[in-house]
């Protein structure tokens, strides 16, 4: 009996939607050869994670074994699979692969970031084969909302894995390749499934789900009935949608222009890598200002309510010249990601007040899903009919209803959240070790870890304010001056409108000067008595317990 094992941890992307990354490993205990399948990135939020740009996958286990570490695969070239990529490869160093598309994408970031470019690996679709470490990967395609999704096909001395990332069951996805039941069918003929990693977003949608084409018609008619200008907005990345409502709009007569530079350069990309073709003429602000707006239609970035894209500046006003008016309407062409709905909520709410007509999505008239909905993942469950299904991309919920439903087609399955450490060696997947994962935040340029206390100080700020006393001190440990205090995110005034600053500053003083030498003397007493009394000052004035900093200044003795 051989003492070499399979392996699969996820690091991110199980138990919650967002920040893929996925670890496989074969060989002895301890000792296996690793591949890494995408590293993504989650969006932060003003509430939990304030002045964050965006949250990475905890990579300290696979920093700790990179020597272990074979080759990297991006699956495809959404953000919650790339986009952490360029924030942590210099931490692993290792190859990296994918399709033309994603690796244009990818290029595209490191040389923002200053980072090889060579490091990226352009592969074919299956039959191609790509060799890393004990693992043959084939790039099966898939369709999904952006072009030249993969289904990864991995080959292992332990059996063959099928790990779907992000797919759905669409033949006609407009751009793209679409699924194709005959090559699924070809595939799952071949032999044996070890295990199927499947995507869990939609479990819990009850009906199949619907063809990118069947929106082309439905998008004309409201257009074409539109008096004043009409602005669409959904995912940059969603290439195939932006052809489809660019399309719909020459039906009814419009030009087109593209606001935002991440969809600009998608559609550039799609074209340059040859998977966008035939995409319509589009025109520039300047030029769209000068056109009637019964003719003209905006497709702008900015769908989930984020504050610098087009949209939210539109609402706010003028972007690059161009001013709603009323009279015109505003297409939200996509879904809104759970989190997202207060920003998306302010926009809304700005362009009503301009008198903008707003169409969104709630009967499912103008978007479909890029994943699978419950009976196309039954469907999947019965092409490969695996030895066991692990649950991936999706919320604890969508985790433990997708593991659900494999048991009641007979299959072993387990809900495996970040850090679960499974064994799938075996007929049934057997939990191993228990990995410590987390998340750390791109802060600007720099890497903060989640438990470092730089957000939760931030968060402390935010909710209590802050104040910041100094004191000077001469070198008998005697106070020279007044303490004298600074407000930031405080009332200014306290009980009776005295300013608070002074209430703080003259109870500070006094005690100062009663205060005995022990405590003078002694940096840590004198900072935590001067915290105590400020925050007790606070509480009884304005009802806050603020963030303290206190400076206390020695003059040297000469």
């Amino acid at each position: 009996m051989s003492n070499e094992r399979l392996i699969y941890l996820p690091l991110g992307g199980a138990g919650e939607i967002g920040m893929n990354a996925y670890v496989y490993g074969y060989g002895a205990p301890g000792k296996e050869r690793l591949m890494l399948v995408d590293l993504g990135v989650a969006f932060p939020d003003m509430d939990g994670s304030p002045g964050v740009d965006l949250i990475v996958p905890d990579i300290d286990w696979l920093v700790d074994n990179v020597d272990r570490l074979d080759g990297i695969i991006i699956t495809h070239a959404h953000e919650d699979h790339i986009g952490g990529l360029a924030h942590l490869w210099p931490q692993l160093k290792k190859p990296v692969y994918t399709r033309k598309f994603t690796a244009a994408i990818g290029r595209l970031k490191f040389e923002e970031a200053g980072l090889p470019q060579d490091a990226i690996h352009t592969v074919e679709a299956r039959p191609a084969v790509v060799q890393i470490g004990p693992f043959a990967v084939q790039f099966m395609p898939v369709s999904h909302s952006i072009p030249e999704s993969a289904m990864l096909v991995i080959d292992t001395p332990a059996g063959r894995v099928i790990h779907t990332a992000d797919f759905k069951r669409d033949p006609t996805p407009i751009v793209g390749e679409g699924w194709d039941d005959a090559a699924m069918a070809a595939l799952a003929a071949e032999g044996p499934v070890k295990a199927v990693m499947c995507d869990s977003t939609n479990v819990f949608s009850p009906l199949p789900g619907r063809s990118e084409s069947t929106l082309a018609e439905p998008i004309a008619e409201l257009i074409r009935a539109q008096p004043g200008m009409v602005v669409a907005t959904t995912f940059a990345s969603n290439v195939a949608r932006l052809k489809t409502l660019a399309e719909a709009g020459v039906a009814a007569d419009r030009t087109i222009c593209l606001l935002g530079r991440a969809m600009r350069r998608m559609v550039t990309t799609a074209q340059e890598t040859g998977v966008l073709t035939g995409f319509p003429r589009t025109v520039s602000p300047e030029e769209a200002i000068e056109l009637p707006r019964r003719n003209l239609m905006l497709i702008v970035t900015g769908s989930q309510g984020e504050r610098r894209a087009a949209s939210a500046a539109l609402s706010r006003g003028k972007y690059l010249g161009i001013e709603l008016k009323e009279g015109d309407t505003f297409l939200f062409s996509s879904k809104t990601i759970p989190g997202n709905e207060r920003d998306v909520l302010k926009i809304v709410n700005a362009l009503s007040e301009k008198g903008i007509e707003i169409v969104d999505d709630n009967n499912g008239k103008y978007h479909v899903s890029g994943h699978a909905n419950r009976p196309d993942l039954e469907a999947v469950h019965r092409l490969f009919l695996p030895d066991m299904l692990i649950p991936m991309h999706g919320e604890h919920r969508h985790l433990r209803e997708h593991t659900r439903l494999a048991h009641e087609a007979g299959l072993a399955s387990t809900v495996a959240t970040n850090g679960t450490m499974l064994d799938i060696s075996g007929d049934v997947p057997v939990v191993v070790e228990r990995i410590q994962t987390g998340r750390v935040y791109v802060d600007g340029t720099a890497l903060v870890g989640a438990m470092d206390g730089v957000v939760r100080d931030r968060i402390r700020m935010a909710l209590n304010g802050m104040v910041m006393v100094t004191v000077i001190l001469d070198e008998q440990d005697e106070p020279l001056g007044e303490a004298w205090v600074e407000l930031m995110g405080l009332a200014a005034t306290g009980l009776g409108d005295r300013p608070l600053a002074e209430t703080m500053e003259q109870e500070l003083t006094e005690f100062l000067e009663g205060a005995g030498g022990k405590v003078l003397s002694d940096d840590d007493k004198l900072d935590e008595a001067l915290k105590r009394i400020v925050r007790q000052v606070a509480m009884e004035e304005i009802g806050k317990k603020p963030e303290v900093r206190v400076v206390i200044s020695r003059l040297a003795t000469e």
